[in-house]
């Protein structure tokens, strides 16, 4: 069984390394909520939802630096199906000196570690990107 979180974060990195402008994913509700954290916080310019009633497909476009890096640099898949990692709010950190995001599934919905931290509200960390 594979875990499709890690596949989309790790597929959007590996179209950053190679320049893509644009990656198609499966379309879920998990995964448009993570992709939208992403683009709040500029990790990619925007995610679209695609496709007729059956067949739903995810559009995301891909943001770069000035100099053409990718603004995804690295990616690691936190909380996974055969260990689940929670977090309090008091103990969550900024990742990599703030330069990065951690996107953490709250009973308020998926937010970043920033907005979860001013919510006070803990939960499921998911991945981080940096």
């Amino acid at each position: 069984m594979t875990d499709p979180i890690a596949a989309m974060i790790n597929q959007i990195h590996n179209a950053g390394q190679v320049r893509k402008e644009t990656v198609v994913l499966s379309y879920s509700k998990l995964k448009m909520a993570i992709l939208d954290v992403l683009a709040k916080a500029g990790f990619i310019k925007s995610a679209t939802k695609k496709g007729k009633k059956v067949i739903k497909y995810i559009e995301v476009t891909l943001a770069y630096e000035a100099d053409g890096s990718p603004k995804i640099r690295g990616v690691q898949r936190v909380s996974k199906s055969s260990k689940r990692v929670y977090i309090k709010a008091a103990d969550i950190r900024p990742v990599k000196n703030g330069y990065g995001i951690m996107v953490i599934s709250t009973p308020k919905g998926v937010m970043s570690d920033e907005s979860a931290r001013k919510e006070k509200v803990g939960g499921e960390a998911l991945c981080t990107l940096w």
